[in-house]
This record gives structure tokens, C-alpha cells and sequence, in this order.
């Protein structure tokens, strides 16, 4: 029997609208990628808007969700700076699709989704006209902190902005559960008969002296998931490799950013909105007037 019926008309007159799912093939041209896409809520399709991927790699899952809920509060009101914003699978990502798909990026787990980001943008532009191919972010949070990283390295003149939050840029310093796990360790026996194990994954630290756009690392000195040496190395590398970012130390925060979470958001917004709108406007304003919440103690 139906105990309660949820009412969105308040929400609706508001001017909310629901992200809207899309289907896009792989860097293959094969694999179907499911996505959806964020729209500012005053969206104009004679205009024109940079697009910014939201990306959180796996393997173990896939940051796409459509559903209703905080979750995604984050990307949905990106879009309202005057951005599409698009969050869609990878090849080697979530186990459910099936094995293939799962294990395509064991033993490339740096690289191994960066391909698809690209040319997913690429189908979104080639299909609509609003989107400006010229103008792409992308941003994530730990693994997407260390793909959105990778992506700028990688395709430095595709990418033109991130925000990388948590990342694990070095996963030789990151849990074994994790890296270990999906990228698998090598099994090497000697002649003699001796067995030794080889393990390395790829680090964005190898690539720094790639970086061409704007980079933004964020990171709680005090996380408990992604150990904050994995940020400091990739500011170490990008310093040795001269190259000008930016680099934000959030104090006494964990992993999730704790009390700060809303302070990253609006550096975040900040941040593409300044190199993809050249918009400066938010960074005379006080942070805390914009979004009307009380100070951090």
C-alpha cells in the first residue's frame, strides 16, 4: 500500500531540474558509457557553456548517479556558475557490467579511464552545440583527485582546469586494499627459485613536467584515507618541474574535508569559475555571505 507520496512542486517552482542521463561510446567506439548531465537551471541553448567532468575512476565502482539525494549536491549547484557539468563510467569501472569491463585498467590504473573522459567530452560537443569543446574542467575527489590530476598530465592540451581533492597521486604510499588490489602485483620466480613480487603503479608525480593548465590540489592534513604525503609529493614534483598551481591545505580536516567541506566548494566554484568564465567577481565576496551558513568554530 502506498504510505506517503513525496510533493517537488516547491522544489520545481524553484526552478530545480532532475540531471538528464545520456548514452556515448567508449575511446573504443564499442563500449556503451552511461553518463548524466547537469544544467544550469536558467540554461539557454543558443549560449554557450564550458564543460566540467566530474570523475571518480574506480574500479570498484562508478561515480554516476541520477538518483535523488545530497550525494551529488555538490556537482548540481557546479552547474549553476554557468558550467555543464557530467559525470559518466569508464571502461574498468564498476563489476556489475561484467568482468571485461571491470579488470580493463588492471595493471594501468593511472591511466586507464583518462581516455574515455576525453572522448566522452568530445561526443557531448560533436552532439551539442552550447557545449564549448575549448573549454574543459574536470574535478573528483581521492581516486577522482588523483584522475583529475592525471588527466591534466595526460592530455594537457585537452584539459584545461582541475580541482583535485585527496587524491592519491602516489599509490606506492596508498593503501594495498586498494591499489594492490586493482592494479595486481607481478609474481617474478628466479632461476634459483626465489620469488619476488613487483608492484608499481604509474604515479602523477611522473608526469608534472606535462602540466599546461590550472591545478588546484586540496588536501586535510590530518586525512585518515589518502595519507597527506600523497598531495605534498605531487607539489614537491610540480615545484622541481616549475610549473605554476595552486595548492590549498585545508588544517585539522580528514578525508570528507569535515567542517571545511563547504569552504572547498566555493574555492572549488571559484577556481573554474575564474579560468573557464574569467569571472572574478565571487572572490571579492565573502565566502560565508554567499552560502548563508554559520562561520566554522
Amino acid at each position: 500500500m502506498k504510505l506517503e507520496e513525496t510533493d517537488l512542486s516547491n522544489l520545481f517552482a524553484a526552478g530545480y531540474k532532475f540531471p538528464e542521463p545520456f548514452k556515448v561510446k567508449a575511446g573504443d567506439g564499442i563500449t556503451d558509457l552511461y553518463g548524466v548531465m547537469y544544467k544550469p537551471f536558467d540554461f539557454d541553448s543558443t549560449k554557450t557553456y564550458p564543460i566540467i567532468e566530474y570523475v571518480y575512476p574506480g574500479p570498484q565502482t562508478e561515480a554516476v548517479n541520477k538518483s535523488f539525494g545530497r550525494s551529488m549536491d555538490r556537482i548540481d549547484r557546479l552547474a549553476q556558475m554557468g558550467f555543464i557539468v557530467v559525470s559518466v563510467g569508464n571502461r574498468g569501472g564498476h563489476p556489475s557490467r561484467s568482468k571485461w569491463y571491470h579488470t580493463y585498467g588492471y595493471g594501468n590504473l593511472r591511466d586507464y579511464g583518462l581516455e574515455d573522459k576525453k572522448v566522452v567530452a568530445e561526443q557531448l560537443a560533436d552532439k551539442y552545440s552550447f557545449i564549448d569543446i575549448n573549454k574543459v574542467g574536470i574535478t573528483g575527489h581521492s581516486g577522482g583527485g588523483f584522475m583529475s590530476t592525471a588527466a591534466m598530465l595526460v592530455y594537457p592540451d585537452f584539459f584545461k582546469v582541475a580541482v583535485s581533492g585527496a587524491g592519491n597521486h602516489e599509490n606506492n604510499i596508498y593503501n594495498r586494499w586498494w591499489s594492490e588490489r586493482h592494479h595486481g602485483v607481478k609474481e617474478e620466480i628466479s632461476s634459483k627459485g626465489d620469488t619476488t613480487f613487483t608492484y608499481n603503479i604509474q604515479r602523477n608525480t611522473e608526469l608534472a613536467k606535462n602540466l599546461k593548465g590550472k591545478l588546484l590540489i586540496v588536501t586535510g592534513d590530518i586525512d585518515n584515507n589518502v595519507h597527506p604525503a600523497n598531495s605534498i609529493r605531487m607539489v614537491d614534483a610540480l615545484i622541481r618541474a616549475n610549473k605554476r598551481f595552486d595548492f590549498l591545505l585545508l588544517p585539522g580536516q580528514r578525508h570528507g574535508f569535515g567542517d571545511m567541506t563547504e569552504y572547498f566548494f566555493w574555492r572549488m566554484a571559484d577556481y573554474f569559475s575564474q579560468h573557464l568564465l574569467g569571472a572574478s567577481e565571487m572572490n571579492e565576496t565573502d565566502i560565508m555571505e554567499m552560502n548563508r551558513e554559520k562561520p566554522m568554530k
